[in-house]
């Protein structure tokens, strides 16, 4: 393979902002929520690259020959992995994907089938296009592109009420929010040049337990898990929160030691078997090796929580502390906080996949 442009190339990042810009010269998408990466095409040659450069491709072969069909025979182009069903993105489907056996690549190939969407060309035959602006950059990757079933371009618009438009709606089908992209703007590889305006939620989540600080187990509080009632009154664990500062998590060993104090006896895990998938302390290769032990606290204490996306009935990344709601009881805590209605365009946008 030789292209004007070679790995390892990092993408261009998002700095986080408050709202949806405002003034003119901006270009603006819906911030999809998959695994971003970079396509390297060469003739027969096709590399996928994640954004710290590790290779995906053998992870979704499908995409081999919808990305060949697509893409002009030499390019770089920038974009996300995702996989849609029922008119939402899946993030949690997405992660099932990196499986170590190749059997099992291959029947969740054909099982939850990945697709791309594209939104950049970083090169275009023998031409470095990093230096072209934006609005260059996204005419020719219009222009040469050819979508089909499995490849996308990334709908766009250069007017702000649309973009505040589909960050309102577009949740409900698994968006993370906004990005928004100066029309002028050159490719800043592995700079924060672009702003992502993301959702950003609070919850009120019963306390169900702890985790022990990394480097201060007795001594320092590093992580809450949090849980929400189901319909069915079933308590489940969604995530924790954390970021604590160190006096904090001192101070939060002997508040919360009380509530340890005979927790096992009628904690509403308590009679769970030891593989039952809800546990918080359930290892999955997502851990990275990190110990997901945790300590059971009587359930009595609700937390209001910041958080910017879930999958599912999960927390995708851990979430702030905000304040304990004295106000609340842990029953008050539902799983209808995590309810959002989907928007329809995702479904009309990969209407293909089931017509091809």
């Amino acid at each position: 393979m030789k292209l004007p442009v070679m790995p390892p190339v990092q993408p261009m990042l998002g700095t986080l902002a408050d709202q949806v810009p405002e003034g003119e010269g901006w270009w603006f998408e819906p911030k999809w929520d998959g695994f971003r990466i970079l396509a390297f095409r060469d003739g027969s040659e096709l590399l996928l690259r994640s954004r710290d450069d590790k290779p995906l491709l053998r992870y979704f072969p499908e995409l081999e020959a919808p990305l060949k069909a697509a893409l002009p025979d030499r390019c770089v182009v920038d974009g996300e992995v995702v996989i849609v069903s029922d008119g939402q993105l899946q993030f949690e489907s997405l992660q099932m994907r990196l499986h170590p056996a190749k059997s099992r690549i291959d029947l969740l190939a054909s099982q939850i089938p990945a697709a791309v969407v594209l939104w950049d060309v970083l090169a275009l035959g023998d031409d470095d296009l990093r230096a072209a602006t934006l609005q260059q950059r996204r005419a020719m990757l219009e222009a040469e592109v050819t979508a089909n079933a499995r490849v996308r371009l990334s709908p766009g618009t250069t007017d702000s009420d649309t973009a505040r438009d589909w960050f309102a709606r577009f949740e409900g089908a698994g968006f993370d929010g906004v990005m928004a992209k100066r029309l002028e703007g050159t490719y800043d590889a592995g700079k924060r040049s672009l702003v992502k305006v993301k959702h950003v939620r609070t919850l009120d989540c019963a306390v169900a337990g702890f985790r022990w600080h990394k480097h201060g187990k007795g001594t320092e509080v590093g992580s809450l898990v949090l849980a929400l009632f189901n319909d069915e009154g079933q308590l489940h664990p969604i995530g924790v929160c954390s970021s604590f500062r160190k006096a904090r998590r001192v101070e939060l060993v002997e508040e919360l030691a009380p509530l340890r104090e005979g927790a096992t006896e009628d904690h509403p895990w308590a009679a769970w078997g030891a593989g039952q998938e809800h546990r918080p302390e359930v290892k999955s290769r997502w851990a990275g090796g990190r110990s997901l032990a945790w300590e059971p606290l009587r359930l009595e204490r609700v937390a209001e929580v910041r958080t910017t996306q879930h999958s599912g009935r999960r927390l995708r990344h851990p979430a702030k502390f905000l304040r304990w709601r004295t106000d609340k009881t842990p029953e008050d805590c539902t799983m209808e906080q995590l309810e959002v209605v989907a928007a329809a365009e995702l479904a009309e946008l990969f209407a293909a996949d089931a017509e091809e």
